[in-house]
């Protein structure tokens, strides 16, 4: 993890709108333009692209993936270019945060799959592509999405010392954030209740 140079009061003003940028839900946001209900009682009740999916809307579900990937992306970027390498790493926890406990949604929100993802496209693309190849693969061989996170997630760490050794300590922290925001999933995985990909929760 970087050195963090930048005065703490502009590194608490960076986490404070990578927060809110993160807090943005739009799984719900377009649930509402589609017309689709309010997602949060619809299939697994979570606010990610893969429960849009559910409600059969694949264009719902590709903007709120791009929409969900975008914003930990574009938090980032811009602390990033506008202030540093530490206050991206710092964005990058509070956007992942915002996502998890949006103020938009009484502290509520999703488990932070994509935002993650578009969190290291910007830190180190070479290592999202890699977890991007994980989740693909292992969703395509077992149509599970909570179980591809998974194994995204345990690449992750791996992935990191080889392509961005100064970010192995906040790709283990996200890493472990977005697992531990995966409880119930696990639960389901173990007694083999978890939905798959393209079919409702029964």
């Amino acid at each position: 993890m970087p050195d963090l140079a930048a005065a703490p009061a502009t590194l608490l003003i960076v986490a404070l709108l990578a927060y809110l940028l993160g807090s943005v839900p739009f799984g719900i946001v377009m649930a509402r333009l589609f017309g689709l209900g309010d997602l949060r009682k619809i299939g697994s009740g979570s606010i990610g692209a893969t429960n849009v999916l559910r409600t059969g809307n694949k264009l719902a579900a590709i903007l709120t993936l791009l929409g969900d990937a975008g914003k930990g992306g574009v938090a980032v970027l811009l602390a990033q270019a506008s202030v540093g390498r530490d206050a991206a790493q710092v964005a990058a926890l509070a956007a992942l945060l915002g996502h998890a406990y949006s103020v938009f949604l009484r502290f509520r929100g999703g488990k932070s799959v994509a935002t993650g993802l578009g969190i290291f496209a910007v830190l180190s693309p070479p290592m999202a592509l890699g977890m991007a190849l994980a989740w693909v693969g292992t969703a395509a061989a077992l149509r599970i999405s909570s179980l591809a996170a998974l194994v995204a997630c345990a690449a992750a760490p791996v992935l990191a010392v080889w392509l961005a050794p100064d970010t192995v300590v906040l790709t283990v922290v996200l890493a472990g954030l977005i697992v531990a925001f995966h409880h119930s999933n696990i639960r389901r995985l173990l007694a083999g209740t978890e939905p798959r990909i393209g079919r409702s929760r029964t």
